[in-house]
């Protein structure tokens, strides 16, 4: 597991912008230390495959199959921790935990 923090966090308030990158080994990335709970995460994968969405009426080898749009990132309630989910699907290919990327938290200082 190798978590990357950015060294500079930004504080508005009692909010702290934290940012950095995760590994491909990586199942979740704790804040606890910066935060005393996450109000928002948002994950950007390396390599994550892209959604492919029909079109209006569009007619093509997709159409008999549904888009699922999932979160490639969850925070429990109250928590210090970012999940790194992996989502499969149709229509997702690699594993968003099994690519890496960067990472941006905004939450409560600890």
């Amino acid at each position: 597991m190798a978590i990357t923090i950015d060294p500079r966090t930004s504080v508005f308030g009692d909010r702290m912008v934290v940012t950095g990158t995760y590994e491909a080994a990586d199942a979740s990335i704790d804040l606890s230390s910066f935060l005393s709970e996450i109000d928002m995460a948002v994950l950007t994968p390396i390599a994550a495959a892209p959604i492919q969405v029909e079109v209006g009426s569009a007619a093509d080898q997709n159409d008999a199959e549904a888009t699922l749009f999932r979160e490639f990132a969850t925070v429990a309630a109250g928590s210090t921790t970012i999940t790194v989910n992996a989502p499969g699907g149709a229509h997702v290919g690699a594993a968003v935990a099994a690519a890496g990327g960067s990472f941006i938290a905004i939450g409560r200082r600890a």
